[in-house]
């Protein structure tokens, strides 16, 4: 058996359903997921999944290869070793971390009562709750560019949300100037750089906004979600950032005892019926 089989194997036998928000069910012969959960957590065949333990399927693509660490939930060590083992380049250092921790998702999981994403540092969505989705509606219905929070900002517009006249313009100008503070950290990321370029081609406020030469790091705003199923939710939005990962973990909450949180609480329960348990929108790591 090849060590990327073996480790792929033995990696599957250490996840329980719970770890993932799944059932465990009754009559399993693991405690491990089984080969049909992680092929649908990594979105791939079960056969495919089969055919990698075995030693049949050769050179998984780098994007499958990011979905199965993000599925068994990797730390960024045991995942650069199965790029490795599977005969691909290891993410590099210097370019947009894009790799979802195992303390990241066990938080992305705990704080279920809260709508909570993690971006990273250039706004691309990684992963997010259910609540999230019925709060801001489906990121799985993004692709390309439009994973991008920026990229859907300054060029579709703000569509389903209000904010107030200076949050709205704070939040645009923190959005561009987060960027540029980004270039600066990851000057070798090609990706951000054409990001930026088309940015600048598609969007004139972005590049007036881009002209002004602002960095810093978006943090806070406040703004209401008017197309949930249960009528419109103010929210304050807070941005964490994880030490050492430059992933953020975006948190939506309401106040206290106002109808914002009689409309939250009720989302929970209406909102989320046709919902999974859990999305992970990305499958590649950087």
């Amino acid at each position: 058996m090849s060590e990327f089989a073996s480790v792929l194997r033995s990696w599957r036998d250490r996840v329980s359903p719970a770890d993932v928000g799944l059932p465990a069910g009754s009559g399993r012969r693991t405690s491990g997921l089984r080969r049909e959960e992680l092929a649908a957590l990594a979105g791939v065949s079960v056969d495919y999944i089969v055919r990698l333990e075995q030693g049949r399927a050769e050179h998984p693509s780098p994007q499958l290869l990011g979905a199965l660490a993000l599925a068994l939930r990797l730390t960024e060590t045991e995942r650069d070793h199965l790029y490795r083992v599977a005969g691909a380049a290891a993410p590099a250092i210097g370019l947009v971390p894009r790799h979802i921790t195992p303390g990241v998702q066990r938080l992305v999981d705990r704080l279920g009562d809260v709508p909570l994403a993690v971006f990273t540092t250039t706004h691309d969505i990684l992963l997010w709750n259910p609540l999230w989705a019925a709060l801001t509606g489906d990121p799985s219905e993004y692709t390309g560019l439009r994973r991008n929070l920026v990229w859907r900002h300054f060029t579709e517009g703000h569509s389903g949300v209000e904010f107030d006249a200076q949050h709205e313009e704070d939040f645009a100008s923190d959005l561009a100037a987060d960027l540029r503070s980004a270039v600066g950290r990851y000057p070798r990321d090609e990706s951000l750089a054409q990001l930026v370029v088309r940015l600048r081609e598609a969007s004139p406020e972005f590049e007036r906004r881009w002209a002004e030469a602002r960095v810093a790091e978006h943090r806070a705003s406040r703004k209401t979600m008017v197309r949930t199923s249960v009528g419109p939710i103010t929210v304050d939005c807070d941005v964490l950032t994880v030490p050492g990962g430059d992933l953020r973990i975006v948190v939506y909450t309401v106040a206290p005892g106002s109808d914002d949180e009689a409309r939250l609480d009720l989302l929970r329960v209406t909102g989320l019926q046709a919902m999974p348990v859990a999305q992970a929108a990305s499958v590649a790591t950087v």
